[in-house]
């Protein structure tokens, strides 16, 4: 049962997550920030990583708490979900295309965290919603996640597109790393013993 349910309230926001690795996609995200909502959705459907993620937090300052924070459970709950992560491909990489824009992502669940974001946006904003934030919210993840995230841009122009290219190419690479692999039969994909 490769599942887990994170619960995280600190005086700035109230976050709940639960996710399912070996989902279909399923997705119900309700964080009060529409546009981070869209890209919460697109993470779960590409990953194919089931996932409801409910969210409280201080919007009348700024979505900054909400982003980082909701990042923080996302990653303390891949910690949990994916255990000892005896079987699991470990890696994953994947270059997406969306119109303009090209973004390329490896990774690796190392329980080492270290995050590269080459990945600059042209716009401060996308509507309402800080550019910036896409950043944290990554930052955050590799972070609680214990992953090694690299996250580039090739090309583009547009930060809508950027930004979700960045999500969507963080799922597939997701994808790939937390799926067993019926060749590695159990055995953790390091020659160290622990990961």
């Amino acid at each position: 049962m490769r599942k887990a349910t994170i619960s995280r309230k600190t005086a700035e926001t109230e976050i709940n997550v639960e996710i399912n690795l070996d989902g279909t996609g399923q997705f119900d995200n309700k964080t009060g920030v529409g546009f981070f909502d869209h890209m919460l959705d697109q993470l779960a459907r590409h990953s194919l990583i089931d996932m409801t993620v409910r969210a409280k937090g201080d919007l009348h300052i700024d979505d900054h708490h909400t982003v980082e924070d909701t990042g923080i459970a996302l990653g303390q709950a891949l910690v949990q979900a994916l255990g000892d992560k005896r079987g699991i491909r470990r890696y994953g990489h994947f270059a997406l295309a969306m119109d303009d824009t090209q973004v390329s992502c490896a990774l690796d669940l190392s329980a080492r965290p270290f995050f590269v974001w080459n990945c600059d946006m042209p716009s401060p904003k996308i509507g309402t919603f800080d550019t910036e934030l896409v950043r944290e919210f990554f930052q955050a993840l590799a972070t609680h996640g214990g992953i090694t995230l690299h996250i580039d841009r090739v090309h583009g122009f547009n930060s809508h597109h950027i930004a979700e290219a960045a999500f969507k190419s963080v799922a597939r690479a997701l994808r790939m790393a937390v799926e067993t692999d019926p060749r590695m039969g159990g055995v953790l994909p390091s020659t160290k013993g622990a990961l």
